[in-house]
């Protein structure tokens, strides 16, 4: 790679982990932070470079992508005491990559502007495994500078990345839909297949079928093998979805814009949740359907 730059990355999760990586097999010398002491290890088992704190990253690192849960914890990396808004050097860059409420990057954008940092609003999406390849989708906006200043690290842990506007939020505003529709075909996938077995049909085959049908969509087709194994590994969880889709509901609330599926959806994953299933798959809202109707799910192979 002709740029020199120099990644961070916040969050060593599946989505901060593959992005790392992925930067590192493209040439771009980078380093990784993690809270978790797991997390630490399987990146440095990787070959990856560990920071021992935000100052110390943000001495290394011309970009810092941050792919930390939420709205609050990238405030607390950015402004909390010691944060990177701090410690970074004047012209560094930002990448904001968690789902958030998009009245909020415009917010961080300002801030960070004061101190001669860049903000790129670019949550993702993919999931682990393109992640892991190098391939999820950023959905990013902020100013020509920003972009201008990341150089090439962008297209480093990502296979596509959509420019979507000079000015934070946008970005968000995307990942926003994109989670709205996310969030109503896993639980209409979940759905499907519980009034599929309810009604006797083979579940393996019933997921065959669909697959070659009409009714297929692509949650439909990554989720259900899920089920069909009986493997609630989350990937990604049911409580993911009742922030995501319950900032899908907030930002909607505020346009006095109506949203009866996103909400029924909602309602599903807090029910789920509310089971006990909140930190498994999010294939796990058939559960709620299985307990309803007395159904025998699919047991987990040994």
């Amino acid at each position: 790679m002709s740029e020199s730059k120099v990644l961070g990355v916040v969050g060593l999760g599946s989505m901060g982990y593959g992005a790392a990586v992925s930067a590192m097999k493209r040439g771009v010398p980078t380093w990784g932070l993690d809270t978790t002491e797991a997390a630490r290890a399987r990146f440095a088992a990787a070959g990856g470079q560990l920071a021992d704190s935000l100052q110390d990253l943000a001495a290394r690192c011309d970009v810092v992508q941050l792919l930390v849960v939420n709205a609050a914890q990238t405030e607390a990396v950015l402004f909390g005491e010691q944060g990177l808004a701090s410690s970074l050097r004047p012209g560094s860059v930002v990448i904001a990559s968690a789902t958030v409420d998009p009245a909020l990057p415009p917010q961080w954008e300002a801030k960070l502007a004061e101190r001669s940092l860049h903000l790129i609003d670019g949550p993702v999406s993919g999931g682990a495994k393109k992640a892991a390849e190098g391939q999820m989708t950023v959905m990013a906006s902020g100013r020509p500078e920003a972009f201008e200043a990341a150089g090439a690290v962008l297209d480093a842990i990502a296979g596509k990345v959509y420019r979507l506007g000079d000015k934070a939020g946008v970005g968000s505003t995307v990942k926003m839909v994109n989670q709205h529709l996310a969030g109503v075909h896993i639980a209409a996938a979940c759905e499907a297949m519980a009034l599929g077995m309810r009604a006797g049909a083979d579940p393996a085959a019933l997921y065959e079928v669909i697959c070659n049908s009409a009714g297929m969509s692509w949650m439909f087709q990554n989720r259900v093998p899920h089920i069909l194994e009986g493997d609630y590994t989350p990937l990604s969880s049911v409580n993911i979805f009742v922030k995501d889709l319950g900032i899908v509901l907030d930002a909607a609330r505020k346009l006095a814009f109506p949203l009866p599926l996103a909400a029924a959806a909602h309602q599903l994953y807090l029910a789920t949740a509310a089971a006990g299933h909140g930190n498994e798959d999010d294939a796990a809202v058939v559960k709620f359907y299985a307990e309803l109707a007395g159904l025998e799910l699919p047991a987990k192979k040994a």
